[in-house]
């Protein structure tokens, strides 16, 4: 935290994030009844994984937008707070999806409810194994990633538990086939085959950050209207200050708040002339995507401290490549 003072007091919070291996408890575990396993794809929106996009489009409706993605399929965006989600289509068919929406149906999970009691009924695996045509690919879990990002195995479907470390409880989930969970590679991998990529020329890696961009900060609001906070509204120039930071850690190969050639947050946003009286800063880079990062920061106190301050009242993100910035401000108010 830095305490700057000119007319008005200003306070500027700033958070780094990256992946790490650090170390925590596992969670308990115990073995998984075959009932319970078909029940994990035949209910809630797990059983939408394979269908087609005209199912998808009669159940759920046109979505709000139709975002790119860097691993080859397109997110249909439905961004209601109350039953946010993202499903990803390539070719006509579902082969993936985020939620965290609070109305959305995730059973047998459920949102802020403790993942302690269901997964009394789930085993939790270090390692997960996916066969496809041409390849045998294992994933690693941590101890770090059991107890906050756990990997379920159902067949042909894989579920992505984003956990709350704070409260407990499940914050969002993520359904995928194994294919596409082979592109994503959220976790440690060992591999025979070829891995699968997608290739990007530089239109389209614009379009995918712009994506992210959007994504982060309409499931920031989802997050702090879930904790109660007010949501934030979006400001351009300030997303402006959080690219341009995203883009010079990216090309200059640093990662940290303050830049060697544009300064801390502060002086980047007096240059681009933000009149502000509080700004947060929270950085990450290396994550698959949006919600991805999101979950991450919530997940560090400091960053959720950030991402949750209710006095913050705008928001500009910035994606450059897998770098991503959050710039918060509560802008100057002039006196009455």
């Amino acid at each position: 935290m830095r305490w700057i003072i000119a007319l008005i007091t200003i306070f500027i919070f700033i958070f780094s994030f990256f992946p790490t291996n650090e170390q925590a408890p596992l969670n308990d575990t115990s073995i998984m009844s075959e009932q319970t396993s078909e029940k994990i794809v035949a209910e809630g929106l797990g059983a939408w994984i394979g269908k087609t996009e005209e199912e998808v489009r009669q159940t759920f409706g046109q979505p709000a937008r139709i975002d790119p993605s860097a691993y080859g399929y397109v997110w249909w965006v439905y961004n209601d707070p109350k039953t946010y989600m993202q499903i990803g289509i390539v070719d006509g068919r579902v082969v993936t999806i985020y939620a965290c929406g609070p109305k959305v149906n995730v059973a047998p999970f459920q949102f802020d409810r403790s993942i302690n009691e269901l997964l009394q009924t789930m085993p939790l695996h270090d390692t997960i194994h996916v066969q496809l045509d041409d390849g045998v690919y294992s994933f690693q879990l941590t101890e770090e990633d059991l107890l906050i990002q756990p990997l379920l195995s159902f067949d042909d479907v894989y579920v992505q538990l984003y956990i709350d470390r704070f409260t407990g409880k499940l914050s969002s989930i993520r359904w995928v086939d194994g294919e596409t969970l082979v592109k994503l590679r959220p976790y440690e991998l060992e591999y025979r085959g070829p891995l699968p990529s997608v290739e990007m020329d530089e239109t389209l890696e614009k379009q995918v950050e712009q994506a992210n961009a959007q994504q982060i900060f309409e499931i920031t609001n989802v997050m702090r209207i879930r904790h109660g906070v007010p949501p934030l509204t979006w400001d351009e120039r300030v997303a402006e200050v959080a690219y341009g930071h995203s883009k010079d850690m990216a090309e200059n190969d640093f990662f940290a708040h303050e830049s060697p050639t544009n300064g801390d947050l502060q002086q980047r946003l007096t240059k681009a002339n933000v009149r502000f009286e509080l700004a947060g800063e929270n950085i990450a880079s290396e994550y698959v995507d949006g919600p991805a990062v999101v979950e991450a920061w919530l997940n560090s106190r400091s960053h959720r401290q950030t991402l949750l301050n209710a006095e913050l009242t705008h928001l500009g993100v910035g994606v450059y490549k897998r770098h991503y910035t959050q710039n918060f401000i509560r802008p100057f108010s002039e006196p009455k």
